[in-house]
């Protein structure tokens, strides 16, 4: 009975063990791709503005003109 219960005590624990590592490797796979997501990201912002990007600024205020009219 020692003998079975043992065993069992074993077992849990190597499929504690075993997920553990397993989600370890998991994170780690995640992060990697993150990381390159975010140099990725770094890269992007510094590429310049393409023309007409800036010129959008002055039709929020056309649009709150438009509603004080009203």
């Amino acid at each position: 009975m020692k003998q079975i219960f043992a065993v069992l005590v074993a077992a849990v624990f190597a499929a504690m063990s075993f997920a553990a590592v397993a989600q370890d490797k998991k994170a780690d796979k995640m992060e990697k791709k993150s990381e390159k997501m975010d140099k990725k990201m770094d890269k992007k912002k510094g590429e310049p503005k393409k023309k007409g990007e800036g010129k959008k600024k002055s039709d929020g205020k056309k649009s709150a003109d438009k509603m004080d009219k009203k």
